[in-house]
């Protein structure tokens, strides 16, 4: 298991196959043309489009695969707790793991000096665009668009370690390479030991098997971004206790952590009408954060909504308690979560339908069941796409 001198040494180790793609594209100054290509290779069992430098062909046949050891039957047993509680995982990925990354100093930096990764909209729905990818029925195989969203997301990593390190704004010997491998490992960590922490804070039942099976989908999905396997934790549990000793001790205040969080709470005070509302946002991110990361972060105290969600809390408990046996309950727990990724998808462009795409699998799954959190926009998506109207 990795201990803190090693997670330290992460801070100066990039993304050697990715970054000579990256550099390649510079030097030759085609990074525009293939951003073109790239935008519409979409799809698992999509051929690899033509018309691209060799370095980007040859980079997409290498890592076009899930590595040797990953089981993809272990992939599935994901699928079935993200389809009973893949808007719960959404919004708590939403309040709590956004805000621990902003909580990781030199993370928050590089987001500040590149502006397209500090636009909280954004950020938002790329995420859950990804998330979304990965938690199909078979996310790395036919049918499914996981393998190049991984793809992509890697080069976005390796563009932004390049230009931060060209821009002469970022000092290397301190603060290693930008988006560096321990900033990966973080973010793994964050995006799942985390979310499931987050999960159980909010009262929502996660059982240990499901908490492997969802910590394995992201550990398969670590590999295809380029993280070492020697810096993975292996088990849930291994990757429990670097979470914990190691990665949530590089958490600290910043200037750009708490603007950061600042213009994430700003956007989903925007999705709550009234003025009324504006403190239950900031407090239920304080349910999910560690108190101290909240304090840090500069998010908002509110005692009357603080103990409105405390109670709220309690009695998302009692009903996950009573969840096997109850359909109102069921229906309240699925509706609390899908509220807020429902508004997201409607609102993280300032106001104009995103493209989130749910995969069809998924998709059929949670309008069985009432939960899609897409479905009240799907009108207002379509309505956006059509042509308009003659004079």
């Amino acid at each position: 298991m990795i201990d803190a001198q090693d997670f330290e040494a992460l801070k100066f180790h990039g993304d050697p196959l990715a970054d000579a793609v990256v550099a390649d594209l510079v030097e030759t100054g085609r990074i525009g043309v293939v951003n073109e290509v790239l935008a519409h290779f979409r799809d698992n069992d999509q051929p690899i489009p033509r018309d691209l430098p060799e370095s980007v062909r040859s980079y997409l046949v290498t890592t076009d695969a899930p590595p040797a050891w990953a089981d993809l039957d272990r992939v599935a047993a994901a699928y079935d707790f993200f389809v009973d509680d893949g808007v719960h995982v959404a919004s708590v990925l939403s309040f709590g793991a956004m805000v621990n990354c902003y909580a990781q100093p030199r993370g928050s930096r590089v987001l500040a000096l590149t502006h397209r990764l500090n636009q909280p909209h954004r950020r938002l729905s790329e995420t859950s665009q990804f998330v979304l990818n990965m938690m199909g029925r078979d996310p790395f195989g036919a049918g499914g668009a996981f393998v190049p969203t991984l793809q992509k997301t890697r080069l976005i990593h390796a563009a932004v370690r390049h230009f931060i390190t060209e821009s002469g704004e970022w000092d290397f010997e301190a603060d290693g390479v930008p988006l560096c491998q321990q900033d990966m490992v973080g973010a793994l960590l964050i995006f799942s030991v985390q979310v499931v922490e987050g999960m159980r804070r909010m009262g929502i039942a996660v059982t240990e098997e499901e908490a492997e099976s969802y910590y394995y989908v992201w550990r398969v999905a670590g590999a295809m971004l380029g993280i070492p396997a020697e810096a993975m934790p292996e088990t849930l549990a291994e990757a429990q206790q670097v979470n914990a000793r190691v990665v949530e001790a590089t958490f600290g205040p910043s200037p750009e952590g708490i603007g950061l969080t600042r213009d994430l709470l700003d956007v989903y005070e925007k999705m709550v009408p009234g003025k009324a509302f504006d403190g239950v946002v900031a407090a239920m991110v304080r349910q999910v954060v560690n108190p101290e990361v909240a304090d840090w972060l500069q998010v908002p105290r509110s005692r009357g909504w603080n103990r409105t969600v405390t109670t709220g809390v309690r009695l998302m408990r009692f009903l996950e308690r009573s969840e096997d046996r109850s359909k109102l309950a069921t229906s309240v727990l699925d509706k609390a979560g899908s509220l807020l990724l429902g508004g997201s998808v409607r609102t993280l462009t300032n106001g104009q339908p995103t493209a989130l795409n749910i995969p069809e699998d998924l998709r059929e799954k949670w309008l069985a069941a009432g939960v899609c959190p897409a479905a009240h926009s799907a009108a207002a998506d379509l309505a956006s796409r059509a042509p308009a109207a003659p004079a």
